[in-house]
């Protein structure tokens, strides 16, 4: 092109000039309200659980006010969710990966029964019984790992096969014998520290729900805070993708499932001490009653989604409805029939709100 030829400075600025100045944007407020509910939900997944929770609150002192926001209810609440509420955690951080262990009740309390019977039956230093116990939780939390990620085994297959193999062997250590309150006051009392209780106004809240909220705290952190915890909620959302990304997604399942198997042992611990005794049948609905708590707290059953926060709202919400149908002079059944229909809602809103990212 000759220098004749070439455009002026100001030729190419009245080419600008005439541009267009429109901007690309997506425009939220055209957008239905039922999408917009649907993509905060997704945004801040634990909002639900919240209303559900406050819901609940509302129809206990609807139903009976005067027993409902009692000292001693809020004591029976705080007590009967602790259990539920760590062995949440641990089935949190394997939902978190898509997986799920049916195990996590039996774990508990196989461990819980062979803290007892070395050091009350066998007469082992509670120092050495305490740790034997725990590392009994975290050796069955290991088998499972083992059998997801190197037998490449369904998560569920796993545990509901390690669910009858554990509660076989525990039976059978047990010799279904019940190890009395009085025995283990006498010979292990360490093994009841997370019974003790403590005044917080008019309610009687035992050691065992700070224990509770001690570890929903470091848990919180390590999701939340870590390489880790990211890496695991990489895995539950998509493990091809992950493992592409340079994650190692194979020790990242086993770690969660030891980790389960440890906090579910932490759990027998805090069993011991809300119970008193030691029972080779306590706790049978922990396996249940730990997933019923997750998918109410709004973890997704298809990973990758959640948090421990959720979960503690959940477990709080079994909890708080239970007591108030059972203050309504209603069966116990409708307490099943209660907690049965926030879980198919819970996953159907689940299902619903997981359509954003698609």
């Amino acid at each position: 092109m000759s220098e004749a030829s070439r455009p002026t400075p100001q030729e190419f600025e009245k080419v600008l000039t005439a541009a267009s100045t429109a901007q690309a944007s997506f425009e939220e407020e055209n957008l239905p309200l039922s999408r917009r509910i649907q993509r905060f939900l997704h945004l801040y997944p634990t909002t639900v659980p919240f209303v559900v929770l406050v819901l609940g609150l509302l129809l206990g002192c609807t139903v009976n006010y005067s027993h409902f926001v009692t000292g001693s209810n809020l004591s029976t609440v705080l007590t009967q969710v602790t259990i539920i509420g760590i062995l949440g955690i641990a089935q949190t951080l394997v939902i978190l990966t898509a997986g799920i262990d049916l195990s996590v009740g039996v774990i508990m309390v196989i461990s819980s029964v062979v803290m007892g019977r070395l050091a009350v039956v066998d007469g082992v230093p509670v120092l050495i019984a305490f740790p034997l116990g725990l590392i009994c939780g975290l050796l069955c939390g290991w088998l499972n790992g083992a059998l997801v990620t190197r037998m490449q085994m369904p998560p569920f297959i796993v545990t509901l096969g390690t669910l009858s193999i554990i509660g076989a062997l525990n039976t059978f250590y047990s010799q279904s014998e019940t190890i009395r309150e009085q025995d283990i006051e006498e010979k292990a009392p360490f093994l009841q520290l997370m019974g003790i209780p403590f005044n917080v106004g008019s309610a009687r809240i035992i050691l065992a729900s700070f224990l509770l909220i001690a570890l929903a705290i470091v848990f919180w952190y390590v999701l939340n805070r870590t390489a880790y915890g990211r890496h695991i909620y990489a895995t539950g959302d998509d493990p091809e993708a992950a493992r592409l990304a340079g994650i190692d997604t194979d020790r990242i399942l086993l770690s969660v499932y030891v980790l389960a198997g440890l906090i579910a042992a932490i759990a027998g611990w805090a069993l011991i001490g809300r119970i008193g005794a030691i029972s080779p049948t306590a706790g049978a609905n922990g396996n249940l009653d730990s997933i019923t708590a997750v998918v109410i707290g709004g973890t997704s059953l298809f990973g990758g989604r959640g948090s421990i926060i959720g979960t503690l709202i959940g477990a709080l919400i079994v909890g708080v409805f239970r007591s108030a149908v059972s203050l309504a002079g209603l069966d116990v059944l409708w307490q099943e029939f209660a907690i049965g229909v926030l879980i198919i809602v819970a996953v159907a809103l689940d299902q619903w709100i997981r359509r954003v990212s698609k």
